[in-house]
């Protein structure tokens, strides 16, 4: 009895260890490896170049005296700064598209050429060369008109006079408004001997017209020098910012790209003490969807080999700070556009396919001979 409960036990087990080998066996064949060549569509980025100039003003140390002396009103007594934008200009990069990234398998995948960054450059090209992949720095540049300058108190005195027999010959100190007084009195003498030099009125004459034209300037610089210790003087610092934006597929309003203040120049958008310079960029919807209604294939097999390519959209840009538009230009943005398979046929190892690479379009179809 034992030894047919075990041939029992046996029949019952066999056909159930042979339906699983069956299944096994079965999901095994199904199992497809497909490997292929990963390439993105590019995108389109905005760099905003913006350069400033940071002008500082240093009041003369007779400013308090230059109504009095010389007739110039409303002389500031205070030092202050102000920054002004001289210039924006908007440049164009691109980059791979992580919305738009791809696999091309088998003989398509063969053929296709790339840009160093990844983006896909033309297929079946026999004579490509990439570009080096050129990096261009966003930086801030500080080259200085002037720098380290100090007024320097010029006088024909020192600031103490020698003193006589009447004050036990102890120096006494010049005040700072008779040294404004010597200084005014130079000024004037500049502008005299610059005028008799002019009219011939001189005792003595330059010897030659480069003499007399050398004694012109030097008057002229002496007495600029002088003036400037009642009007002070004013330097300034340029200044070359760069700020890198890249919209999505659809429109962008008010975009906050930096801020400015008159009083601290060129600011982070994360800082609040500026007023925001914003970007707009009006998507041209009229040719994005002319494009996408024109883009689709009745092929049953568009698209099985994997390489797609992009017809780029136009864009409308404009810089605004303080509801002004203070800069504008129309480009082709990448990712306003369509994307789009390549026809098979053009995939079969007879023609020649070149992208342009900062857009991801068809340059040109050539068959090969």
């Amino acid at each position: 009895m034992k030894l047919i409960a075990i041939i029992i036990a046996m029949l019952l087990i066999v056909p159930v260890y042979g339906q699983r080998s069956k299944k096994k066996d079965e999901v095994t064949e199904e199992v497809v490896y497909t490997e292929g060549i990963i390439y993105a569509l590019p995108r389109t980025g905005i760099r905003i170049s913006v350069k400033a100039t940071e002008e500082v003003y240093t009041p003369g140390p007779y400013a308090a005296y230059a109504n009095d002396l010389l007739g110039i009103k409303d002389v500031s007594t205070r030092p202050s700064t102000r920054w002004v934008i001289d210039d924006i200009k908007l440049d164009f990069f691109s980059e791979p598209d992580p919305e738009n990234i791809y696999k091309s398998s088998g003989v398509p995948a063969s053929l296709i050429s790339l840009t160093p960054d990844g983006c896909i450059a033309g297929v079946g090209l026999t004579d490509y060369n990439p570009p080096g992949n050129l990096i261009k720095t966003s930086r801030v540049s500080y080259p200085y008109s002037e720098e380290g300058f100090q007024f320097t108190n010029l006088s024909d005195t020192p600031l103490f006079a020698p003193g006589d027999s009447t004050n036990g010959f102890t120096p006494t100190k010049i005040s700072v408004g008779q040294k404004a007084a010597q200084a005014a009195a130079l000024i004037f003498k500049c502008r005299t001997s610059r005028f008799e030099t002019a009219v011939g009125f001189l005792d003595e004459l330059p010897p030659d017209g480069e003499a007399y034209k050398q004694s012109l300037n030097e008057l002229s610089a002496i007495e600029k020098t002088y003036v400037s210790l009642f009007v002070g003087r004013k330097s300034s610092k340029s200044y070359t910012y760069g700020f890198d934006f890249i919209p999505a597929s659809e429109s962008v309003k008010g975009e906050v790209v930096f801020r400015f203040s008159e009083q601290k120049g060129v600011l982070e958008k994360s800082d609040l003490s500026g007023k925001p310079v914003m970007l707009n960029i009006e998507k041209l919807d009229a040719l994005a969807g002319k494009q996408s209604s024109i883009s689709a294939s009745d092929n049953p097999y568009a698209g099985d080999s994997g390489i797609y390519y992009r017809v780029p959209g136009m864009a409308g840009i404009k810089v605004m700070y303080e509801l002004k538009t203070i800069a504008t230009a129309r480009a082709s943005v990448a990712q306003f556009g369509t994307v789009a398979p390549v026809p098979e046929e053009f995939l079969n190892g007879n023609y020649k396919l070149e992208f342009y690479p900062g857009t991801g379009s068809i340059k040109k179809i050539i068959r090969k001979q």
